[in-house]
């Protein structure tokens, strides 16, 4: 049977929002972000991120130069007892004709391909609109954190009935309330 997981934004999200992070020193974990990761890790749902990095395309960065800072977001994780299970990024500039670019749901696709995910039974948490339309794309449900730019789509989430979390670890506890409901 496939396993739900949790699906995460990267950039306002996990690390502090640093506009086209292109080296590992710009690399800094969000307040909270480890500890509502292991609260989050209760669950033994994987972990997988999915993140726009049109840096890629528009030529900010390199390919190897998003590596190096992905890898270091996986060091500072690893640190924390955190590990993520797959990581996945859509490298395309916004006017590329590409079906992985968020809210299209195609880095999600192939995470229900590698690691056997149902999506409909999964959690996707960000800090963009474009999170909150990729967890609609596939079934899951949508958790927007304020860090990062959610703020600017808190009330709009609100009137949507889309649970809006300061931090990923009030999303872990909205996480647990949710499947909670679902198993009473």
């Amino acid at each position: 049977m496939s396993s739900p997981a949790i699906f995460l934004d990267r950039d306002g999200t996990i690390i502090v929002e640093r506009n086209y992070p292109s080296h590992p020193d710009q690399v800094e974990l969000l307040d909270a972000a480890t500890a509502g990761l292991r609260a989050l890790a209760k669950h033994g749902f994987p972990f997988v991120v999915v993140s726009n990095q049109s840096g890629i395309g528009r030529g900010y960065f390199s390919v190897d130069e998003a590596d190096a800072v992905e890898a270091r977001v996986r060091e500072l994780l690893a640190g924390e007892g955190v590990i993520i299970a797959k990581w996945y990024r859509c490298p395309h500039a916004p006017d590329e004709d590409c079906g992985c670019r968020k809210p299209l749901p195609g880095m999600i696709h192939w995470a229900v391909r590698d690691l056997d995910i149902d999506p409909s039974r999964s959690f996707v948490i960000g800090d963009k609109w474009s999170d909150v339309e990729l967890a609609a794309a596939v079934g899951a449900v949508g958790i927007l954190v304020t860090t990062g730019h959610g703020q600017s789509d808190a009330d709009r989430a609100r009137r949507l009935g889309v649970a809006v979390c300061r931090n990923l670890l009030e999303a872990s506890e909205e996480v647990a309330r949710q499947l909670a409901l679902n198993n009473a």
